[in-house]
């Protein structure tokens, strides 16, 4: 196959369109930081908290739909394994969404954190917050990685263009627009990347049903046409694994900085929620033409395209199935649209999963930890030089795998295991203490592990009932990333419990009591409240048991 030169030519002009556009936003950003009387940094990681709704919905919902979430539902509803039973994302992250709404995205942005992990370093000191930073950075670097994979099978498949070239320039374009402008430049650029995914995702989906080659999608359905219906089938012992999933990506997404980095920087408490749930019905419409793909290649008779025979599935080639799709079902000028989909996907969540990662090392790691007394400059290098770094590490992941699903479900896998327990017991529970945390870092993360986890080749050593014996490995029927999340949580819980009676009964020597849990019960709920109100609205929200600012005051 030769070189694509219209679609090439077509890129770079999406490129220069989105690299233009963050430039724009540089500007702007450096505009705010001249009027802003505040930290400079937050101007870079929260736009100086001054995003409105309509720009807050665009970057939300961009944020999210990235290369994992076009290829990896196609690839779902394709691969005869799983089909449209196993490929809810949509459903899931619109429910993030709007569980983040209800009772994450006022709560944190009343406080005006930073980042998500600021009320873990409130809470916990330092070195305890610093470790439960790992997971987190983990999460986001996997993201880039995901993101960038699936813009590189796309353009590799399409364009003919080499893999590692495709990869590495889209991954220098979202450093160069991140450094330069932070969050303003991220967030404008969504607005553009997103319109464009929508608009091309679309425009490609009546050629794909359309196309003669391919079998009725509501015939193949349920009827076994070229390959088992792609709705999918739901085995009984499968069940506890679906509930997983669903859990996993439906409660995990809470715990991305990514998330809280949309409602943090949001104008006010109120436009924070409803930028969750106008996203929540965004990106439900937006899953609908990746999922018809993955029908459409599920219906059609690969033989009789120029691709031939065996079938993508039987090359072991169903990660590219969009792509391949794309080209051998619709006119050429229509597949170079689709690549202009899944670009502006890509980059959108790439950008944001880049700040999103230098928005916790530079606040949680650098200025808090490192360097207490860094300067506006210093940090200003400090988020440019994370940035770079990020962006290189998760680019050089991509060479490693040939999946998105696999990276986008690994990401989502360590957020829901062993961060969102945690946000859950720092933000809802006041007994929560550094000694419950500890125990549930050291329960929850060995769990896990023990748990096994195939799809990275990490072994099953912990057999939960179910746990069966195929192909040469063990595999949980159980659902093992909600049993770890569960465990984790109950473990901060009972912990923390535990450390508050023994200190306060006088059964362990307060001096004994690194995180200060027995000064931390001396003083009642109820006169914390009056004893520390900042405001009459805030004393209005503990009464009605939403503020948490009295119980995060209490640990410098």
């Amino acid at each position: 196959m030769a070189l694509n030169i219209p679609g090439v030519v077509a890129m770079v002009l999406f490129y220069l369109l989105i690299l233009g556009t963050g430039l724009w936003a540089a500007r702007k950003s450096r505009k705010a930081e001249r009027k802003s009387h505040g930290d400079r940094t937050e101007v870079v990681l929260l736009g100086d908290r001054n995003i409105g709704l309509l720009v807050g919905i665009f970057t939300m919902t961009a944020t999210w739909v990235g290369g994992g979430f076009i290829l990896g539902l196609a690839e779902a509803v394709y691969t005869p394994k799983l089909g449209l039973i196993w490929a809810l994302m949509p459903i899931q992250y619109s429910l993030s969404f709007i569980i983040g709404g209800l009772f994450f995205a006022k709560p944190m942005r009343d406080k005006k954190y930073i980042t998500m992990m600021d009320p873990f370093q409130i809470k916990y000191g330092k070195v305890l917050s610093g470790a439960l930073v790992l997971p987190a950075l983990l999460g986001d670097v996997l993201w880039v990685s995901c993101t960038l994979l699936g813009l590189g099978a796309t353009v590799t498949v399409i364009l003919d263009v080499p893999f590692v070239y495709s990869v590495w320039i889209s991954a220098v374009i979202a450093i160069i627009y991140t450094l330069l402008g932070g969050l303003y430049s991220v967030a404008y650029t969504d607005v553009i990347q997103l319109s464009l995914a929508f608009l091309s995702l679309w425009l490609c989906v009546p050629f794909l049903l359309l196309n003669p080659i391919s079998t009725n999608i509501a015939q193949t359905a349920f009827n076994h046409t070229f390959q088992v219906p792609w709705i999918g089938t739901l085995e009984i012992d499968e069940m506890w694994n679906w509930i997983d999933d669903f859990l996993m990506l439906g409660l995990g997404s809470i715990a991305y900085q990514s998330f809280h980095q949309r409602t943090l920087s949001a104008s006010s408490p109120q436009t924070a929620q409803l930028t969750c749930y106008a996203a929540a019905i965004v990106i439900a419409i937006l899953g609908i033409p990746p999922i018809l793909v993955g029908a459409v290649a599920a219906s059609t008779d690969w033989n009789q395209t120029l691709y031939g025979s065996p079938s993508p599935y039987e090359r072991g080639e169903n990660t590219f199935i969009l792509p391949l799709a794309l080209q051998n079902l619709t006119p050429s000028y229509i597949s170079i649209i689709g690549i202009g989909a899944v670009a502006a996907a890509v980059m959108s969540s790439t950008d944001s999963a880049l700040l999103s990662a230098t928005s916790v090392f530079s606040s949680n790691i650098y200025k808090n930890i490192l360097h207490q007394q860094a300067s506006d400059y210093e940090m200003q290098w400090v988020i440019r030089v994370t940035v770079v770094v990020v962006g290189l590490l998760g680019t050089t992941i991509t060479f490693f795998t040939n999946s998105t699903l696999i990276l986008w479900l690994l990401g989502a896998d360590v957020n829901y295991s062993l961060i969102f327990p945690h946000l859950v017991s720092v933000l809802f529970f006041e007994v929560t203490n550094g000694y419950g945390a500890l125990a549930g870092y050291i329960i929850g993360l060995p769990l896990r592990i023990l748990l096994g986890e195939n799809a990275i080749g990490l072994p099953v050593v912990l057999h939960l009932p179910g746990c069966t014996f195929k192909d040469g490995v063990f595999v949980q029927k159980s659902p093992v990333r909600t049993v770890t999340m569960v465990c984790t949580l109950v473990a901060i819980l009972v912990f923390s419990s535990l450390a508050v009676f023994m200190f306060n009964h006088n059964l362990l020597p307060e001096g004994w009591d690194v995180f200060k849990v027995k000064r931390n019960v001396s003083v009642a709920p109820a006169d914390a409240v009056t004893q520390n109100p900042e405001s009459d609205a805030e004393l209005d929200e503990n009464e009605q048991g939403v503020a948490l600012q009295p119980m995060l005051q209490t640990e410098s």
